[in-house]
């Protein structure tokens, strides 16, 4: 039997703090983004606004709500195009997630503050060509392809952690960047890069029995 999917906005367990919506377009068009052409120091901020390149990182400052002040080093590592057919096989679509081209984000992130992160949602929006925001996707099923979308409990200062981010472009547009946006006013900080074809891991082998003598 196909289980049902459920899309959700990007919530989670605290809401971004003043959030763009994911309808409008980034404030900021790359060519007007300050290039990063020298290593940053480690620890220090990143300036908004800033290109990375995968595999770069960028340092930013996150409210995740009212109250809780962060700090993380965001690593994104790859861009991957999918479909439907690889990855969602069991998966019951509905007509308008059909009319949504799916990537994959797949990011490396590390609490460089000083509090608990734990159970809020990766602060990462997709980039359609359009140059259009788009949220993660949510399930209310784990999704083996691409997951998870949320911090771990606990997510304690000094922690990494690997994600993955379930973009679905609309209109079968193409995921072209990934954007730090945590307000609307904010200059993005954006990872542009052409997306590579999605490969399922190979399964693991068990062991071989040695031969007997």
């Amino acid at each position: 039997m196909a289980i049902a999917m459920s899309l959700m906005g990007c919530s989670g367990t605290a809401p971004r703090t003043n959030a763009p919506k994911a309808s409008e377009s980034a404030s900021a068009s790359a060519s007007a983004s300050p290039s990063a052409s020298a290593s940053p120091t480690p620890g220090a901020l990143t300036e908004p606004g800033a290109d990375r390149r995968l595999g770069e990182t960028a340092t930013v400052e996150w409210t995740p709500k009212e109250g809780v002040d962060g700090k993380l080093s965001i690593t994104v590592a790859k861009l991957e195009s999918t479909s439907y057919k690889q990855t969602f096989s069991g998966w019951k679509l509905d007509e308008a997630t059909l009319e949504r081209a799916p990537y994959f984000v797949r990011a490396t992130i590390k609490n460089d503050g000083e509090t608990d992160l734990g159970g809020y949602d990766v602060p990462l929006w997709g980039l359609d060509g359009e140059g259009n925001l788009v949220e993660a996707a949510a399930f209310k099923e784990p999704f083996k392809p691409c997951d998870p979308k949320t911090f771990p409990k606990p997510f304690r200062p000094g922690a990494s952690v690997n994600v993955c981010l379930v973009m679905l472009v609309p209109d079968q547009g193409k995921l072209v960047g990934v954007s730090f946006r945590p307000y609307e006013e904010f200059d993005p900080i954006t990872w542009e890069s052409e997306p590579t074809p999605y490969v399922a891991p190979k399964p693991s082998r068990s062991p071989s029995a040695s031969p007997s003598s």
